[in-house]
């Protein structure tokens, strides 16, 4: 099998991206250091002109089109990141383009597109899911000739984004102990695999998917690249139904480790860098510092880089990003509670079955006239998770009908 790429050609891209995108900063996470005992940095590429590392690889990709293909002008599919990078090159090298994005894309990385692209680009939304755009993205080329520019699957895309592999390594003075990356459809760690198995093949290096979008995943233990029955979008940047074909002859004979992490846990991870580090990340680009919490494992003292991939996040989010966390963290909880139709009946449930540190946070009730029972949603935030036991024996003590719902049910998404 002929390779897809080599370092050679990675650090080629780096000649050509010199004074287009920034050598993102290398900074010490004293909260992660804390956390794993080991010496943690993190690699800023949120603080790239379009806020994400995948202004590389767009750039690196139509830099190298011929006249007449610049002629005939690019188009691509984008979840919001790889579409930013796709529009700064078309308005920095005066190139037509069409961006298709699925519905799902915040709002925040469609008005971005626009705005950095200006009159270069047009913003087509098209499909629920990136690869939905895909494939519109595929059907307008091949009727017009415009040429893919591909997120993840081709070499000088793939080249472009393992561009920050020699600035890791330049910023640190060394290579890495241990390097954690996000995975959506693999351009980034086939870039960085590439680079590193031959210029420093020491360097452990682990790749981070989000559960709910285990591409990667999926591939490895089915022998090539499949298609996932579902598939949790949530993590937008990297909610990609198929590895790309072209990471995957990278990533494969590699051996390398690949993990995955809850969204749930991924959102307590975005709260604690805005809250602790003052980083405003992106689903996508808290996965891998996520998986610093639980997924990954490193020793004391190791030297520690994962990417902070992107900080395109809308703040409308929050208020779902912080249910999200309360949920995994098991601090919150919704109940269906039966109440009998009398008197008293939610003042006795506040009093006996509510714990002092606990709250309640949603109760939505249907009175019932000609009914003994009537049915409440109740959400409850509890003071300390590790109460959760004593609330259920309270629960099942009292007089109420009581029903649990499913974190990971159809009803719990409805109410998120």
């Amino acid at each position: 099998m002929t390779r897809v790429l080599t370092a050679a050609d990675v650090d080629a891209a780096s000649v050509r991206l010199h004074g287009i995108v920034e050598r993102t900063p290398l900074q010490l996470n004293v909260r992660l250091s804390a956390l794993t005992g080991a010496d943690v940095w993190v690699k800023r590429e949120d603080l790239q002109p379009v806020r994400s590392y995948k202004l590389r690889g767009a750039y690196n990709r139509i830099a190298q089109l011929t006249d007449e293909e610049r002629a005939a002008g690019v188009v691509c599919a984008s979840a919001g990141n790889h579409g930013q990078g796709v529009a700064f090159a078309c308005q920095r090298l005066g190139i037509n383009g069409r961006i298709f994005v699925p519905s799902t894309t915040p709002r925040q990385k469609r008005d971005r597109m626009v705005a950095i692209g200006g009159d270069a680009v047009e913003l087509v939304v098209s499909g629920d899911t990136y690869d939905e755009a895909a494939a519109a993205a595929t059907a307008h080329a091949a009727k017009t000739g415009a040429v893919i520019v591909h997120a993840f699957d081709h070499p000088q895309t793939i080249a472009g984004q393992g561009t920050v592999s020699a600035e890791i390594v330049e910023a640190l003075g060394k290579a890495p102990d241990v390097l954690v990356l996000p995975v959506g459809g693999g351009g980034l760690l086939s870039g960085v695999v590439t680079w590193f198995s031959e210029r420093h093949p020491q360097t452990r290096i682990v790749g981070v998917e989000p559960a709910g979008a285990a591409s990667l995943t999926a591939a490895l233990a089915a022998g090539g690249p499949v298609d996932l029955e579902r598939l949790d979008t949530f993590v937008d940047g990297a909610a990609v139904r198929r590895i790309g074909d072209a990471p995957y002859r990278v990533i494969a004979p590699a051996g390398i480790e690949v993990v995955t992490v809850p969204e749930g846990a991924i959102c307590t991870e975005m709260l604690d860098m805005y809250q602790t580090d003052g980083i405003i990340a992106e689903p996508a680009g808290a996965l891998a510092t996520a998986a610093l919490r639980s997924a990954v494992r490193v020793k004391p003292g190791q030297t520690v880089v994962a990417m902070v991939s992107g900080g395109n996040n809308d703040v409308s989010r929050y208020s779902e990003i912080v249910e999200r966390s309360l949920v995994y963290e098991g601090r919150k909880h919704y109940f269906l509670v039966n109440f009998p139709q009398e008197p008293g009946a939610l003042r006795r449930f506040l009093d006996e079955v509510l714990g002092p540190d606990d709250d309640i946070t949603l109760f939505e009730y249907v009175k019932r006239s000609n009914r003994e029972l009537g049915p409440a949603l109740v959400g409850i935030e509890l003071g300390d998770p590790a109460e959760l036991p004593n609330l259920m024996a309270r629960l099942d003590a009292s007089p109420m009908t009581v029903e649990a719902i499913d974190p990971d049910g159809p009803f719990y998404r409805f109410l998120i």
